[in-house]
């Protein structure tokens, strides 16, 4: 049954108008409907679990179509089929996200394994795109060495907490994060593996990084952009390294300042700089499960998750990102999750 109380309605969120600064309700509307029938070669699926993500802010500025549904990652359970590839009872992937109910053909889902004590939702935490985008920042962009010191922006987020889990196991040195309250910092030091986090509303960030981290950083982890970045740039040792991973800062304030740092840096300390799109890598989804899972059954690898409960609560959790209301990954849970 979904979260309307029937189930024979099926709901979907739409994006009303383009947003100038922050989104807020007035910019998305739920929109009720029969469920749909799906057609031969397709598959309807009863969706468990959404996520939301800071990239869906940049695509509602132009890439979302107004007055349609929102594209999104899901699981969510096969309920009626009309493909032998999609059995009913099979729990999916699949990106026809903020609704619940999606017809979707077999090319358009993944199948997802089902590991003894691992929650479903890790499927959309560090088993996800969220766990998928640290892991390839760190073994395939940055290729970590053991014993290397890490810089990490926006270290609460999902990216952020994912990113410090998988360094600490692949062996990092020192880890440092930059987040926004110390509430957050203290939950990064006592429960992810960071060694030093500070609340980069307390001064300038160059002069916390260079308290945190004295004697410099190999790798920066960047999500935010601007002065995080230029700070880091300043930080980094010879042959250090930038993993561009997003830019969150701008998301909302696209008139917020550039990363200024002295660009002679670059050269003079053999610097790299290299941003990547996880849709690239998918061919290491299967490394990843094959790293973390073993971690995660043990007991040395946890799950930092945000739950909303409530498909009716979506965007509310959408909003609640923006503004940094969580920690970990973000993830909406629908009634039957």
């Amino acid at each position: 049954m979904n979260d309307t109380g029937r189930n024979d309605i099926a709901l979907t969120v739409q994006q009303t108008a383009r947003p100038t600064g922050f989104p807020t309700p007035d910019h998305f509307r739920f929109v009720e409907s029969p469920v749909p029938e799906p057609a031969p070669g397709t598959a309807l699926v009863e969706n468990l679990y959404w996520s939301v993500d800071p990239y869906h802010r940049e695509m509602m500025d132009g890439d979302f179509e107004l007055n349609a549904p929102l594209e999104g990652r899901a699981l969510g359970r096969v309920i009626a089929s009309r493909d032998p590839a999609l059995p009913e009872g099979e729990i999916v992937f699949h990106r026809h996200g903020w609704r619940t109910h999606s017809v979707v053909r077999p090319e358009e889902t993944r199948r997802l394994p089902r590991h003894d004590g691992v929650p479903l939702s890790a499927h959309l935490s560090i088993l996800g795109g969220t766990g998928l985008t640290a892991y390839v920042g760190l073994t395939r962009i940055a290729q970590l060495r053991g014993g290397e010191d890490l810089f990490v922006s926006a270290a609460a987020g999902g990216v952020g907490t994912a990113t410090g889990r998988l360094a600490r196991l692949l062996g990092a040195g020192r880890l440092v994060g930059s987040t926004g309250s110390a509430a957050k910092a203290a939950y990064l030091t006592q429960h992810v593996g960071y060694d030093e986090v500070f609340d980069y509303h307390a001064g300038p960030v160059a002069d916390l990084l260079s308290k945190a981290a004295p004697d410099g950083i190999d790798l920066f982890v960047d999500n935010v952009g601007g002065e995080h970045l230029g700070a880091a740039i300043g930080a980094l040792r010879e042959h250090g390294r930038v993993v561009r991973i997003g830019t969150v800062g701008q998301y909302n304030a696209p008139d917020a300042p550039l990363a200024l740092f002295n660009h002679a840096d670059v050269v003079e300390k053999s610097l790299r700089i290299e941003g990547f799109l996880v849709s690239n890598y998918r061919d290491v989804q299967e490394e990843l499960y094959e790293f973390a899972v073993p971690h995660l059954q043990s007991g040395r690898l946890a799950l930092d998750e945000t739950i909303v409960e409530g498909f009716d609560r979506i965007v509310d959790a959408f909003l609640l990102m923006l503004r940094g209301g969580n920690t970990g990954k973000i993830i909406v849970r629908g009634a039957e999750g």
